[in-house]
């Protein structure tokens, strides 16, 4: 097994507490609703916080039928959460796990400037290249937008 580290950042028009609060606590429910057309439903099992499993199931026609993920830590005090990918979506082949840990900030202005830091558990002497990391970022990127479009659009929404 080798471990590929990748860094991302991202900025969001969304404050920091409203967005750490729908992508932890609220995504079962907002998910769906801001965008429905990619993410059919979202199970829980658990209160949200650590050791909860959550599982993400796609819309047809999409290139994954779910992924689920296991939430490692929440810590709302500093707007940090740490979650693993741990079935479906794309691991098989090449990868066995994927490690996410977020931290939320405030962006300069208004806003907030998203900070991830990923590891890429691959299988044997898988490679993952840079190009099928920013393949997974684009296509989660696109669920986060959708979000937050989605609060934009309703301003008393995750509040």
């Amino acid at each position: 097994m080798g471990i590929v580290n990748y860094e991302f950042e991202t900025t969001s028009p969304i404050s920091p507490a409203r967005l750490f609060k729908a992508v932890t606590f609220e995504a079962d429910k907002l998910f769906p609703k801001a965008a429905p057309h990619v993410v059919k439903s979202v199970e829980l099992q658990g209160n949200g916080g650590p050791g909860t499993l959550v599982k993400i199931n796609f819309a047809e026609g999409l290139p994954y039928q779910y992924v689920k993920h296991h939430v490692d830590a929440v810590d709302e005090a500093n707007l940090s959460y740490s979650y693993s990918v741990i079935g479906g979506g794309p691991l098989g082949a090449k990868l066995e796990k994927i490690s996410f840990d977020n931290k939320l900030v405030a962006a300069a202005g208004e806003g907030t400037l998203v900070k991830s830091s990923m590891k890429f558990f691959t299988i044997g002497d898988s490679a993952f290249t840079e190009d099928e990391i920013k393949e997974q970022i684009q296509r989660m990127d696109g669920v986060y937008k959708a979000v937050e479009a989605y609060l934009v659009a309703n301003p008393g929404v995750c509040n």
